[in-house]
């Protein structure tokens, strides 16, 4: 099974194909441009691989919660290129993703994922890694960070770019239940790829037309001076 994955959620911009048992991946933080980014990075792929785009079986792409120009970005390329080549979709949560990559870098088994969402909000929630399988404990919300608490009384992980941002409030609502924080994580392809394959081997597949973003705020369209008021 080879799988093609992207995420443009968030300042992190990252493609990552799967291809014969090999992963490969680029990446690249920056604020802007990430739908050119992203196809040069595909590009990128396919050369270091010696494949093509016949030789994706599913795209993966990340769905949100982020940066609504970011999901946008992410949600259109997937469709087209899952339009074009009549191919499945897994559709990934960007936050957990955050979670999956501190679940594999650092072994953490409770992890409360915060991404800055920009207008005094933060994207959040809480997950448990088994050794195996991520998985979401509460629901995914976009709130003030003064309500982001924690979800148990057991030790976890913090992860995710509001730890930095909204730092000394985020310490004040988990005080020593936190006992490590790595803001500058970022949902990336290579973690998308991971949870696709998961969903691959569970059945979890949609068409094009089903790929769907999820951004949290009901009022994304509007202008950020009707969002603050």
């Amino acid at each position: 099974m080879n799988i093609l994955a992207l995420d443009s959620c968030s300042e992190m911009c990252s493609t990552a194909l799967l291809h014969n048992g090999k992963r490969y991946e680029h990446r690249e933080l920056t604020q802007r441009g990430h739908s050119d980014l992203v196809l040069g990075m595909m590009d990128g792929l396919f050369e270091q691989s010696a494949s093509t785009l016949a030789d994706v079986d599913v795209l993966a792409f990340g769905r949100g919660p982020g940066s609504f120009t970011g999901v946008r970005v992410g949600v259109s390329v997937a469709q087209g290129i899952a339009f074009a080549r009549d191919i499945p979709v897994v559709a990934i949560s960007s936050l957990a993703a955050i979670a999956k990559k501190a679940a594999d870098e650092i072994g953490a088994e409770y992890i409360a994922v915060a991404m800055d969402a920009r207008m005094g909000e933060i994207y959040c929630a809480h997950y448990h890694y088994d050794g195996d399988v991520i998985h979401l404990l509460n629901h995914e919300r976009v709130c003030d960070p003064a309500e982001f608490m924690p979800f148990n009384q057991r030790d976890c992980v913090g992860v995710g770019t509001a730890w930095r941002v909204y730092k000394t409030q985020l310490q004040a609502n988990f005080g020593d239940l936190v006992v490590q924080v790595e803001p500058d994580y970022y949902p990336e392809a290579c973690n998308v790829i991971k949870l696709a394959e998961i969903e691959v081997l569970a059945g979890n597949l949609v068409n094009a037309a089903e790929a769907l973003p999820v951004y949290l705020r009901d009022n994304v369209a509007k202008k950020k001076a009707e969002q603050r008021g």
